[in-house]
């Protein structure tokens, strides 16, 4: 069980944003603290003029050279992709993606290290947990961390460690290694408790449309997925693979779902009403780990990044399956999957020769951990390295 208390209640001031403010899209209402200069980047190399790779520059690169380098523990997204936060071993840092720079950083006194950083779009809250040799707060603690006021304004206690964090402007989310808790934003009531399979990684993953909350973690049994529907008040299993679930990721609306296992050869993409499968499409004939999968905005492309050093694009042929999905800015220039030479006897040879294979890659160092996601202008692709590349 989790026990709760705040200091004070979870909205003190004016600067503790509602979480239905719509204006946390706007990149300047996030404060300017440390502003540092912006260092656009080369876009990479890659297979498809269409896409455009953006990878920023490693968060040590800006600390002064005399500065020993941080230790990165943590990187990710922020809601929208237009940000992202980095837990190190003394702070965090938050940067914006486009164009590239360093908003804001903390750096607390006694050095402790940030383990979870969960950024709620582009407000000064912040979810984080403790992590590295040295942590800040202990790992069984999610701290909610205002900014401007520069200190935590209410914290989660558990019985265990705190394997990742997700944010609404409605909803906390936290993982632990079997189990989920689900608590509302404005006082911190806990709402709901969800029993998973071994959860290490602590995969989880909400809807961040103006609709109601759609979850996905891990079900009871191995390849099984497990989707919450708030609104209706259904859950719906979904039998996702054979193999143990290593990523899944959600399209915006919470309508799409696709899942990757553990052999790392094909990815899935489901329908979370009916649970049925819309399409599937092959990284590759080898096993691999796959780190991270992406929507775009528009649901028409999904970024898949492993570690065999390669971040795949596949388009998306989505027909019916999310009628919530606006999809009229690829209707003028349709792009398809490529399929084998040999798809035309598929009912024949085995079915790897009728799969949908990746429209673009990028090619990046191979056996690095990178997650990925679209970025806000057309066809491009923002990468991260969790080894600060």
């Amino acid at each position: 069980m989790a026990t709760l208390s705040a200091s004070p209640s979870p909205n003190p001031n004016p600067n503790f944003r509602s979480p239905t403010d719509q204006t946390d899209h706007d990149p300047e209402s996030l404060p300017q603290m440390e502003l540092h200069p912006s260092s656009d980047q080369e876009p990479t190399p890659n297979s498809n003029r269409n896409f455009h790779a953006v990878l920023p520059t490693p968060p040590e690169a800006t600390a002064p050279a005399a500065a020993a380098a941080p230790s990165l523990l943590h990187i990710s997204f922020n809601q929208d992709h237009g940000c992202f936060a980095a837990g190190i071993d003394h702070g965090f840092r938050i940067y914006n993606c486009d164009p590239f720079r360093e908003i804001f950083r903390r750096d607390f006194d006694r050095g402790g290290g940030i383990g979870v950083v969960e950024m709620l779009f582009r407000c000064n809250i912040l979810a984080l947990v403790g992590g590295g040799p040295d942590p800040q707060y202990p790992p069984n603690k999610v701290m909610i961390w205002d900014d401007h006021q520069s200190r935590c304004i209410g914290e989660l206690s558990f019985r265990s460690e705190v394997r990742s964090v997700r944010l609404r402007r409605d909803r906390i989310v936290v993982v632990l290694e079997q189990k989920i808790f689900v608590y509302n934003f404005a006082d911190l009531k806990l709402l709901h408790q969800i029993e998973t399979i071994a959860n290490p990684k602590g995969l989880c993953a909400v809807s961040q449309g103006a609709g109601s909350l759609v979850l996905v973690c891990p079900g009871l049994q191995k390849g099984q997925v497990r989707v919450e529907h708030y609104a209706s008040k259904r859950t719906k299993f979904i039998m996702a693979h054979d193999s143990r679930i290593v990523c899944f990721a959600l399209s915006q609306d919470g309508q799409l779902l696709a899942t990757a296992s553990s052999k790392g050869t094909l990815v899935r993409i489901f329908n979370t009403v009916d649970g049925s499968l819309l399409q599937e499409v092959r990284r590759g004939a080898d096993r691999a780990e796959i780190y991270s999968l992406a929507f775009s905005s528009n649901a028409q492309w999904l970024a898949v990044s492993s570690d065999k050093g390669t971040v795949h694009v596949f388009s998306l042929k989505i027909n019916g399956g999310s009628p919530g999905i606006d999809r009229s800015q690829s209707a003028s220039d349709p792009v398809t999957s490529p399929h084998s030479s040999l798809s035309f006897i598929k009912g024949v040879l085995p079915k790897y020769f009728s799969s949908e294979w990746s429209v673009a890659q990028f090619r990046l160092v191979e056996g690095s951990q990178y997650i990925v996601a679209f970025g806000h202008q057309k066809n491009t692709v923002v990468i991260l390295g969790i080894d600060g590349r």
